[in-house]
Order: C-alpha cells, then sequence, then structure tokens
C-alpha cells in the first residue's frame, strides 16, 4: 500500500490541471520518421480527458500500442512515427545515448532545470548537446 500511494504521489507531482481541465506534464518528444533518431524536443503536453490522446504544438498523438518499431506514438493526422516518454532525471532521454541536440521550450525550461533535473544553474538553457 505504502508503494501505491508513492506512485500515486509521484504522478500527481509530475501531473497538474491546465486551464482547459486538460491534464499537462513536460515530456520528451522525438521525431522518428524513418529513421531511428530525428529531432527532439521537451515541451508541456496535455494529455485528453480518457488520457488516450497527447495534444502539443497542434498535433495529435495517440499510442501505437506497442506496434511500432522504436516509436511508441504516431501523429493522427500524418500517421508519422514519435518517441513519447517523460523526461529522464539524467538527461540522457535518446534511445541510444547519441549527442543530438534536444531543444527545450522557452515557456517549460525553467521548470525543466529545476525540478526535473536538479540543475538551477542551467536555468535559460534551451538546448541540450547544441553546438
Amino acid at each position: 500500500m505504502f508503494l501505491l500511494n508513492l506512485f500515486i504521489a509521484k504522478m500527481n507531482n509530475s501531473i497538474c490541471q491546465s486551464r482547459t481541465n486538460m491534464k499537462t506534464r513536460i515530456m520528451y518528444i522525438e521525431y522518428k520518421g524513418e529513421e531511428l533518431t530525428g529531432d527532439a524536443r521537451i515541451c508541456q503536453v496535455k494529455f485528453s480527458k480518457s488520457m488516450k490522446s497527447i495534444h502539443n504544438d497542434g498535433k495529435t498523438f495517440e499510442t501505437l500500442k506497442g506496434q511500432g518499431f522504436k516509436a511508441n506514438f504516431f501523429d493522427i493526422e500524418t500517421g508519422e512515427h514519435y518517441w513519447i516518454s517523460g523526461c529522464r532525471k539524467d538527461g540522457a532521454d535518446r534511445l541510444y545515448g547519441e549527442r543530438l541536440p534536444i531543444y527545450i521550450d522557452q515557456d517549460i525550461q525553467e521548470e525543466y532545470w529545476i525540478k526535473i533535473r536538479n540543475l538551477p544553474g542551467m536555468v535559460g538553457t534551451t538546448i541540450i548537446n547544441g553546438k
């Protein structure tokens, strides 16, 4: 019971209510296309009321239900594949650890660096692995 309560408390901390009554969370999104790696960003997403779809940047994503190759969601309009996951505390979000840029949306970068990564000195940084 203790572990269940701990899990629920952690989920409540990482998911909050937005003005539109949709749950939001800061997540890692990587476009897969036809490749194993692609453009990646850390941004805030909104979950549908049923929690079955994710909304971000005018796109709606639904789960591939385990049928994707190195991808777990698809864009319902284009069919393009994406990897969407919670942000890792160590910043190693890319599947193979590639040193490719990961862009952090300006509106969430402070929360990302302080609450998720516990690196307040990095506030203001909006590119990981950037040149």
